[in-house]
């Protein structure tokens, strides 16, 4: 996998445990070389949804970064409402997983996967996960 020298200018960060945890995954799954992947899509019930992958994969319009260690992947479209994101890792009693802190954001849903942006305008509460 080469890595292009471009580096992400706007700033996501990656907390220590979500890069612990990111290691500890990498390593299991025998994905040494991979970079997370960062990307937003259509859906969810406040109009977008956050996605987080393990990819090889860097295309020549991605935005790279490294932080805490990871090589982060983000696409053209998704560094516009990732700005200043910070992707943790969280373990709780009712479960654990990552976590996008994302200060672009003007509504979202209580399940945190699912969010409104400025562009979009808000939207009236949440309709599917409660």
């Amino acid at each position: 996998m080469t890595i292009p020298e471009e580096t992400l200018t706007e700033t996501i960060t990656l907390t220590p445990p979500a890069a612990e945890a990111l290691r500890d995954v990498m390593e299991k799954k025998n994905l040494q070389g991979y970079a997370l992947r960062l990307f937003i899509s259509g859906g969810g019930c406040s109009g977008f949804q956050y996605g987080l992958a393990l990819d090889n994969n860097i295309r020549t319009e991605d935005t790279v970064s490294e932080t805490e260690g990871i090589k982060l992947i983000i696409d053209e479209v998704s560094i516009n409402y990732l700005r200043g994101a910070t992707v943790d890792y969280v373990d709780g009693l009712t479960g654990s997983g990552f976590k996008i802190i994302n200060p672009n954001v003007i509504s979202s849903c209580n399940c945190g996967q699912s969010f409104n942006s400025p562009e979009e305008g808000a939207t009236e509460g949440c309709s599917g996960c409660g």
